[in-house]
């Protein structure tokens, strides 16, 4: 329903523009260098005159970016009711929005947004009914880009490991807190990628990453998926590598059962179709 009523909104706004408002805008787009780049798969030869602009590190690549949007916002700019979008769409946007509630130990948590915030705040509330703001991802940067992408409560619910994303990016990091104190707990876990959190007790978590590239973090390749065990108190450089080293995977995520006695591993190749492992902790017999 709401995308049909911004649908009609936009279309209204079109339809509203007086005859004389209107105008031509020729664009004259910048010139993309081609190159003999050629592959040949399968007896096949495959052109491709862009791959120089797959280095997105690259000073030219920089240069045409630049070009590009310039040209594509002075375009913009010059559409007169753009103004009259952009303010239909921030007042049908502007109202408070409430996520699911769920229970960790003594508290319920909730994300809420006032309207136009660039991130959901996380809230605490207690038996009694008071609440405040546990994590405010708007204050994670200034031009709040870096959001929460993940939290997991240990098995207590005394402490917390939450994934941050800076810029949208896939390489997170991983920060652990006490929820009752707010107090940050050890370091910071760098340069994990298509990874969940799950607790182990409350002594540690497992966790999936790759090996950082040394190239781009956007481009280089990432093939070799593994899981991590970190144990409270210790750094990044000390977590146990649980699975993956015997052969390239390129995702594998693991989780423990709610009664701490199984590990359950996945891995596979591709979107579908994935191998299962069991782990079986026998100290807890």
């Amino acid at each position: 329903m709401k995308k049909v009523l911004i649908l009609m909104c936009i279309v209204s706004a079109l339809v509203s523009c007086k005859q004389e408002n209107k105008q031509v805008v020729e664009v004259t787009y910048p010139e993309t260098r081609k190159v003999d780049t050629v592959d040949t798969y399968f007896d096949t030869e495959i052109k491709d005159p862009y791959r120089w602009l797959e280095d997105d590190r690259s000073d030219e690549t920089a240069a045409w970016v630049k070009a590009q949007n310039e040209v594509t916002f002075g375009y913009l700019e010059k559409i007169p009711f753009r103004n009259q979008i952009k303010n239909k769409l921030e007042d049908l946007w502007n109202y408070e929005k409430i996520g699911a509630p769920f229970t960790e130990g003594d508290y319920t948590f909730y994300l809420k947004n006032d309207g136009l915030q660039n991130q959901y705040v996380l809230y605490k509330r207690d038996k009694d009914g008071n609440e405040e703001i546990f994590l405010d991802p708007n204050n994670f940067s200034e031009d709040g880009t870096t959001s929460l992408a993940g939290l997991e409560f240990s098995k207590d619910s005394k402490t917390v490991a939450y994934a941050i994303s800076e810029g949208g990016s896939d390489w997170r990091k991983v920060i652990i807190m006490d929820v009752t104190s707010k107090a940050i707990l050890g370091d910071t876990l760098i340069d994990i990628k298509f990874s969940g959190l799950s607790w182990k007790g409350n002594e540690g978590f497992y966790y999936s990453s790759y090996d950082k590239p040394t190239g781009s973090e956007l481009s280089a390749m990432t093939d070799q998926h593994k899981l991590y065990y970190h144990k409270l108190g210790t750094s990044q450089s000390e977590d146990k590598i649980v699975f993956g080293l015997d052969q390239k995977r390129r995702y594998i995520g693991g989780y423990v059962t709610e009664d701490d006695k199984y590990l359950i591993i996945t891995a596979a190749n591709s979107t579908y179709g994935n191998e299962l492992y069991i782990r079986f902790d026998k100290s807890k017999q």
